[in-house]
């Protein structure tokens, strides 16, 4: 397990190397390399998702490494307590950012190959913390920096913890 620790609170999650090795390999390798500590969940929208992974306390995209395949045809869903890669409009364009889905969010499910179609790659589940991520969702929102939906309140990923059952990875 990996957890995040939040300004409020801990985030258990459990990566999905057997449907996503691509997607949950790039995931732990920002976890490993501390990217996302300082980072923040800068967009939250109760009753979709939250999305964090990117940005720094002052909006300010982090540098990040290249893209990576769209895995969104590997058979998961973007239910609730999903972890997915987010993108661009380009089905190829993820790389730090992710969201964790507050709803099930069937529309971004992987339908055709189609640009339209690719979908969002679940790569990983919320295991322990989902009253965190349900008090992440509540938070009021507002407009700040040329960004929507920036939580009022600070939410920054202060810690990563990676248990040894990941070290075969």
């Amino acid at each position: 397990m990996i957890t995040l620790t939040t300004t409020m609170g801990k985030i258990g999650i459990e990566l999905d190397f057997k449907n996503s090795p691509i997607s949950a390999q790039n995931f732990l390798q920002y976890a490993r390399e501390k990217y996302y500590i300082g980072t923040i969940f800068h967009r939250v929208i109760d009753g979709f998702m939250i999305q964090g992974g990117g940005l720094n306390i002052d909006l300010v995209e982090k540098q990040s490494r290249g893209p990576i395949i769209n895995e969104a045809d590997n058979g998961r869903s973007n239910t609730i307590g999903t972890i997915a890669m987010a993108r661009t409009s380009d089905p190829d364009s993820a790389s730090s950012q992710f969201f964790i889905n507050v709803a099930d969010n069937s529309f971004l499910n992987h339908t055709d190959k189609t640009q339209e179609g690719w979908g969002y790659a679940v790569f990983a589940d919320v295991v322990e913390g989902m009253e965190v991520v349900n008090h992440i969702k509540s938070v009021v929102t507002g407009s700040e920096r040329y960004h929507q939906d920036v939580p009022s309140e600070l939410i920054e990923i202060t810690e990563i913890y990676i248990s040894d059952s990941y070290d075969k990875y």
